[in-house]
């Protein structure tokens, strides 16, 4: 494995998906999401990232700023949706991007957890940006399913395949499911944690159900207190692989082709809106961390992986996120170089 750690990760992202689309160009694979096989992965890919993500935070330090924390995630989730999906909405009237907003929204985790031995940021705002872009990804899947919905009952977005519904009864039925998977979670922990072996067959029993039956919100919730010490090291690489995975199935969906002015717009609405929310969310904050926290735009594994699995039922939702991806990490880029030489 001594390549991989010579190549920038991104690069070798970017390679994969190169091979699953001329794989599938070459191969004339079409259908692929109509597959049952393909709805468990993109799941099984989701729970791996969405674990992952919450795996992660440090929660002592998360604790100091819980209430920017909980705003950021919550009202800054709903205000950076909106804000994307009415611009895109006013400028194309496809109600499609109603639904695409919201998955673009987080900051992707991963991306992050690079910037943490970056030194222009105090170790505050380092803090809070990685609760901020952990936190942000299950909260993100769940108003996609409610985004869904709402387009496809309230504008008339025509779904592909079987489209989310079933009302407020319906919803308020998944987060008291989710509540109860994050429960049993909890409590396999503190009773089995002393027998390594029983607990991970029973934790692992646990995922399948939670994949089955999507219950992504109550997996991430379990990655707050499921630590044990050998997943310290077994995290970091199955969320690599996993990325490495969905990079794959991209590329063969992108064989159907890619909306480039669908994608520019939408990375360019999100990050946009990261600038705008950051900023109302960071006042107090010091000038440098204010203005690192307003680019901190990124996207990522999550962000693939829900356009895997928009794409069951919204066609075309990989041909617009996946340029998407690639425009808001390069403005990312271009912003905080400017910034950072700015300031200098």
């Amino acid at each position: 494995m001594t390549l991989p750690r010579r190549i920038p990760q991104r690069l070798i992202l970017l390679a994969v998906v190169l091979v699953g689309w001329l794989v599938a160009d070459l191969a004339r694979l079409h259908g692929v999401t109509a597959s049952p096989v393909y709805l468990y992965a993109t799941g099984l890919l989701l729970a791996v990232g969405l674990f992952s993500s919450t795996f992660g935070i440090d929660l002592a330090q998360a604790r100091t700023d819980r209430r920017l924390i909980l705003l950021a995630v919550t009202v800054g989730v709903l205000l950076k949706a909106a804000l994307i999906a009415g611009a895109l909405f006013l400028a194309t009237r496809d109600p499609l991007f109603l639904v695409l907003a919201v998955a673009v929204a987080q900051i992707d985790p991963l991306s992050v957890s690079a910037l943490m031995s970056d030194e222009r940021m105090s170790p505050r705002a380092k803090a809070i940006l990685a609760a901020w872009a952990s936190f942000d990804d299950p909260v993100t899947v769940i108003l996609v399913v409610y985004a869904s919905a709402i387009a496809s009952g309230s504008f008339g977005l025509a779904a592909a395949g079987p489209a989310s519904g079933g009302g407020l009864v319906h919803y308020g039925r998944d987060l008291l499911l989710n509540a109860a998977f994050a429960a049993l979670t909890y409590l396999a922990w503190r009773t089995l944690r002393r027998w390594p072996a029983i607990l991970a067959v029973v934790l692992i029993g646990l995922c399948v159900v939670g994949v089955w039956q999507f219950l992504m919100l109550g997996i991430a919730i379990s990655g707050l207190y499921v630590r044990p010490a050998w997943l310290a090291t077994v995290v970091p690489r199955l969320t690599t692989w996993a990325l490495f995975a969905a990079g794959a199935l991209l590329g063969l969906l992108l064989v159907n082709g890619v909306n480039l002015p669908g994608g520019v717009l939408l990375g360019a609405a999100a990050f946009g809106a990261q600038v705008v929310v950051g900023t109302l969310l960071t006042r107090g904050l010091n000038r440098t961390d204010r203005i690192h926290l307003a680019l901190a735009q990124q996207n990522g594994i999550t962000a693939i992986i829900l356009a895997l699995r928009l794409e069951t039922q919204y066609s075309g939702a990989v041909a617009i996120i996946a340029p998407a991806i690639v425009v808001t990490n390069a403005i990312h880029a271009a912003a905080n170089y400017l910034a950072d030489r700015r300031r200098r």
